[in-house]
């Protein structure tokens, strides 16, 4: 159970005054992106810190004022000036004076009843507000605040200014976010004293307050000490978290999984080349892993084509010698389909059964896959998210990959872990997007790493160039000589915003040109078409029957086509830095020279020509990622946005590197000496759990 004294802060936000059920959708919208169980709560206003402030302190005669200044002048109310009737276009003015000049405040679309009651003539009031002058004359557009004399000291005089949505004020932002901070108690403190003192950081309630009354910009940099505190906390909370999701699975069984080695040995004779040092390396790994009694939890990190496949199939094997079962679980049901076909050539060679199951499989189909699948006539079974729902039943699993879910949280890895019935899964994860270390610790830290840093023998540099879209023409020419020559190529079309229908208009308008010049050589894919559909066209592309493939970023995983060797990629400023060098690794996996031609619409933002350099320099996932992360941040990243893994609300990556280390040493310190979290400090340090929604973490601290 939550402690009592958070309830005030996980209650709904329409219990705030003010909060009706349209300002309660507003708020919602606005702090969506941040609120970690998908639902926004009161605590997510603690966490929306203010982006700027006003400084509301100048206090001058009319006459001293500033245009373009924010000013708060004592006036006399001396005359209204509505507009004529029906002129809506004419502001109404209201004309105050002071004894060195007059000001006029100007409403529009005023309401004149209201302004009359708020401003007497003839009475003394205090107006907040931008000056600004007016062929000569002194404005003030809509005052900020109007106020009676005695009101004076509720008058805030340097204002935070909070990040906003469409539709919601900055006041009632600042009204909600006021309120929130009101409701948080002054909790136990989970932190170390020495270490606090040494930081100089003050109370975590103190913290919160400094934030959202700052008393200048200064105050709400991420350097700020209050600022720091809290990025700190978060980071504790995660990686406690992390830490005791590890200890968990590092205690539930396991199995010990030992194989003979014959159907491995049979894989590796079928294989055209041998395998690369890293891959050796980190079978050794795996194969040591699983002959452990604890679960395996490990993630493969491998560049586009550095072979993470033949190493999934070598520990499959394993566990098919072993007399049990595998499941491997990709992202998408195109890629779903495409493992079948590579694992089924080999399923041939060496015996091995091999299914599918999606989401596509359906009736007598699906019925009969798994009734073998509970017989345990399949050895390896394929699918996407649908192989871990309820009905589907292994006779006896003892390895599970996923292969490129960066996006899978650490709730679902114990979701899929709880599958395997008594005899305990061991998990394999598999991206071929590099993970920057930061990333690593904080998204992955209850996993041992493994990667896979060389590519297979024979491959070469895929020569990549930037290219301004004027020079299409040019593009186009130098891809009929390369088709007419037998080479293939992908044509990937650029994002456009959120939308998947925008995404596939742009698709097909460019699928239409490229058609009228090659025919009915050229195929289209993108997300709104069925899936049967999409395998048409990755069939006829795959078996060299069209040589141009258009699509979206739906190829960025997984498609193998060795005899494509193009890639153009329309609008590369409109990728990420990882997501252009997937794109690019769909080529180059042949022994022919590859080329990736980015094409961008001038001019291009500083950090649009970072990443595009970046991608001419090196062809080294790792060191790409690292770029990514310093121009992305680590949501972006790994793809979290999407995906309901939450980013940090108050830390970022890699800007708080230090703070981490600090916090993963920390972490293993509390639990080496408080296991349970008993002791006075660990019972604050559950506190802190609890406030970051880290609640998973404490049901397995109670499930022992």
């Amino acid at each position: 159970m939550r402690p009592q004294i958070l309830t005030p802060l996980f209650a709904d936000l329409k219990e705030l005054d003010g909060i009706g059920p349209r300002l309660q959708k507003l708020l919602k919208r606005l702090l969506a992106p941040t609120a970690r169980q998908g639902e926004a709560k009161i605590v997510d206003l603690l966490f929306h810190f203010p982006s700027s402030v006003i400084d509301r302190r100048a206090r001058p005669k009319i006459a001293e004022a500033v245009p373009g200044q924010i000013a708060t002048i004592r006036v006399e109310v001396a005359e209204h000036n509505a507009p004529p009737r029906g002129q809506r276009r004419i502001p109404y003015r209201v004309i105050c004076s002071d004894e060195t000049g007059s000001l006029e405040l100007v409403f529009f679309h005023a309401n004149a009843a209201y302004l009359e009651k708020q401003l007497p003539v003839g009475q003394t009031r205090i107006v907040s507000g931008r000056i600004e002058d007016y062929g000569g004359r002194l404005q003030m557009p809509h005052p900020d605040h109007v106020l009676e004399e005695a009101e004076l000291d509720t008058l805030p005089l340097i204002e935070p200014i909070y990040p906003l949505t469409a539709g919601l004020s900055g006041k009632v932002a600042r009204k909600a976010a006021t309120q929130a901070v009101a409701r948080l108690a002054d909790l136990p403190e989970w932190q170390d004293a020495a270490w606090l003192s040494k930081q100089n950081w003050s109370s975590f309630l103190d913290a919160v307050h400094a934030v959202h009354a700052p008393q200048s910009e200064a105050d709400l940099l991420p350097t700020s000490p209050a600022r720091l505190r809290l990025s700190f906390d978060e980071l504790l909370a995660n990686q406690l978290a992390l830490a005791l999701v590890r200890r968990r699975l590092k205690k539930i069984a396991g199995r010990v999984t030992n194989g003979d080695g014959i159907v491995r040995q049979k894989i590796l004779e079928s294989l055209p080349f041998e395998l690369t040092h890293s891959q050796t390396h980190v079978m050794g790994e795996i194969e040591a892993d699983m002959a452990e009694p604890a679960r395996m939890l490990r993630l493969l990190q491998g560049d586009v084509g550095s072979g993470k496949t033949v190493v999934a199939l070598l520990a499959m094997a394993i566990a098919i010698e072993a007399g049990s079962q595998a499941a491997l679980m990709a992202p998408t049901e195109l890629l779903a389909r495409q493992h079948l076909k590579t694992l089924s050539e080999f399923g041939e060679k060496t015996g091995i059964r091999v299914a599918l199951l999606t989401g596509r499989e359906k009736g007598k189909q699906r019925g009969e896959i798994l009734d073998a699948l509970g017989r345990g006539e399949i050895d390896i079974l394929i699918g996407t998210h649908a192989l871990f729902q309820e009905g589907v039943e292994f006779k006896d699993l003892a390895l599970a990959v996923i292969d490129e879910q960066h996006r899978f949280g650490v709730h679902q890895r114990l979701a899929l872990q709880a599958k395997s019935g008594a005899g305990g899964t061991d998990i394999l994860v598999m991206t071929a997007t590099p993970i920057p270390r930061t990333l690593l610790l904080t998204h992955y830290g209850d996993m041992e790493v493994s990667k896979l840093l060389e590519k297979p023998a024979g491959r070469k540099p895929v020569a990549t160039r930037a290219m301004p879209v004027e020079r299409l023409g040019d593009i186009m020419d130098r891809l009929d000589v390369a088709i007419g020559n037998g080479a293939q190529a992908y044509w990937v079309c650029p994002l456009v915003e959120e939308s998947d229908v925008l995404d596939a208009t742009a698709a097909e308008e460019r699928f239409a040109a490229l058609k009228a010049r090659f025919g009915e050589n050229v195929a289209l894919v993108h997300g709104q078409m069925s899936g049967g559909e999409k395998d048409t066209a990755m069939q006829a592309f795959a078996e060299g029957e069209v040589s141009i493939l258009v699509a979206t970023t739906v190829i960025e995983v997984g498609v193998d086509v060795p005899n494509a060797t193009i890639m153009v990629i329309e609008h590369a400023e409109r990728f990420g830095l990882a997501q252009l060098h997937q794109l690019r690794g769909r080529v180059g996996r042949g022994s022919g020279q590859s080329a990736c031609i980015l094409l961008y619409k001038p001019p291009l933002t500083e950090t649009a020509r970072a990443r595009l350099n970046a991608l001419r320099e090196t062809e080294d996932g790792f060191k790409i990622a690292e770029e990514d992360l310093r121009l992305r941040g680590g949501g972006e990243v790994l793809g979290t946005r999407q995906s309901g893994m939450p980013e940090f609300r108050v830390a970022a990556l890699p800007r708080d590197e230090e703070l981490l280390s600090a916090a993963r040493d920390d972490a293993r310190l509390i639990l080496n000496k408080d296991p349970e979290l008993s002791e006075k400090r660990g019972k604050a340090l559950r506190v802190l759990l609890y406030l970051f929604e880290r609640d998973e973490a404490i049901r397995l601290l109670k499930a022992g």
